[in-house]
């Protein structure tokens, strides 16, 4: 039997205290090993490359460097998979980060130092974990993703159609056709980069589970609303199914859909005791399935574990259509491939190609 390859990860935290803490937390997870500790960028850098970690966690406040130059320099000469730990009052920090290479983020407790900070040991040991994974095809999917500036739209293309402003003033009719997604690790660039090829007048409705902690979610539906020509919204209530328009699910809740007498109506609901994931991609599937028949195109984007694969299953035997994100895009294709191994029939497409296949699902081509 071989033995296990060893984990190399460079804790990086402005803390002492944090930095010993998350070095306690990864110091659990068998074979690895905290191969330096940075108390700032600059410093990270010179051990990133000195050290040539597997995995970094991060900070994103700090001195000299921040947590954001770090992040560019990195990806741009030594992509490596990077976990973000930062606070929730920092959440539009965590998606500048994620749209800047870093693959995916634990929520501190409190932005101060604290003893509190022992509450995320099991996140950071899971997503160190699975960090480790990324091979090196996908991180040169996540260093195709870096913008090219800092501007607050992250780089990415908009479609800015110039019906927006009327639009924006009324309610867009009810669309006949809805898209489904489902996303998870690697998901915030992913839909960025998708949302944002998309025309303001798209015909179809699209609804979105990513797995996401909650509070985090609001801000992410709020970033691409402000990077997307369509309006995107996180699922607070109920609503028609409207064209143009993209449904956050939140991050305690899973949202659904039924019939009503205006169309399809989308609402938010408490998750089921049984879900596997919340919030959770089967169900949102399944429902739309039910609901629209042949009308619902599922995306299951890159992402860990197999949610979206039961509900790919529903959508295709009501008559729907599936896309899965390929392998040589999918920064992880868990999610993919669970979809693909339960023998849905699905059409995989590399991520620059998909918001094309829900333009043309939606004018029903």
């Amino acid at each position: 039997m071989g033995v296990e390859r060893q984990i190399k990860v460079l804790v990086v935290d402005d803390s002492a205290y944090n930095r010993k803490a998350i070095s306690e937390f990864i110091e659990e997870i068998p074979n690895a090993v905290v191969v330096g500790k940075a108390a700032d960028g600059q410093e990270a850098l010179q051990l990133a490359f000195s050290e040539t970690p597997d995995v970094i966690t991060l900070d994103l406040e700090m001195p000299r460097m921040d947590g954001f130059a770090f992040l560019r320099l990195l990806m741009s000469a030594k992509p490596t998979p990077v976990i973000i730990i930062s606070a929730y009052a920092e959440k539009e920090n965590v998606f500048r980060a994620l749209e800047l290479g870093a693959l995916d983020f634990v929520s501190k407790p409190t932005a101060k130092i604290s003893p509190e900070i022992q509450e995320i040991r099991e996140e950071v040991v899971r997503k160190v974990k699975l960090a480790a994974k990324i091979g090196p095809s996908s991180l040169h999917t996540l260093k195709s993703y870096i913008p090219s500036d800092l501007s607050p739209t992250g780089g990415y293309p908009i479609i800015v159609p110039e019906h927006i402003a009327a639009y924006a003033a009324g309610q867009e009719p009810p669309a006949e056709r809805l898209v489904v997604i489902a996303a998870s690790t690697g998901g915030p660039p992913t839909l960025t980069r998708i949302l944002g090829a998309l025309p303001g007048d798209l015909e179809a409705g699209i609804a979105i589970v990513q797995h996401m902690p909650p509070r985090f979610t609001t801000t992410f539906a709020e970033r691409l609303d402000r990077q997307s020509a369509l309006r995107v919204t996180e699922m607070s209530a109920i609503d028609i199914v409207r064209r143009g328009t993209a449904y956050i699910a939140p991050g305690d809740h899973d949202i659904e859909v039924t019939c009503g007498s205006q169309g399809a109506v989308i609402k938010a609901v408490k998750p089921s005791p049984k879900d596997k994931y919340i919030p959770c991609a089967d169900h949102l599937f399944r429902t739309a399935a039910q609901a629209l028949h042949e009308k619902v195109l599922g995306v299951v984007l890159t992402g860990m574990g197999d949610d979206g694969a039961a509900g790919a299953l529903a959508v295709y035997g009501e008559g729907g259509e599936i896309v899965v994100e390929s392998r040589e895009t999918a920064i992880i294709d868990g999610m993919p491939s669970s979809v693909l191994r339960a023998g849905v029939p699905a059409e995989e497409l590399p991520v620059e190609r998909i918001a094309e296949r829900i333009a043309r699902f939606s004018r029903g081509d």
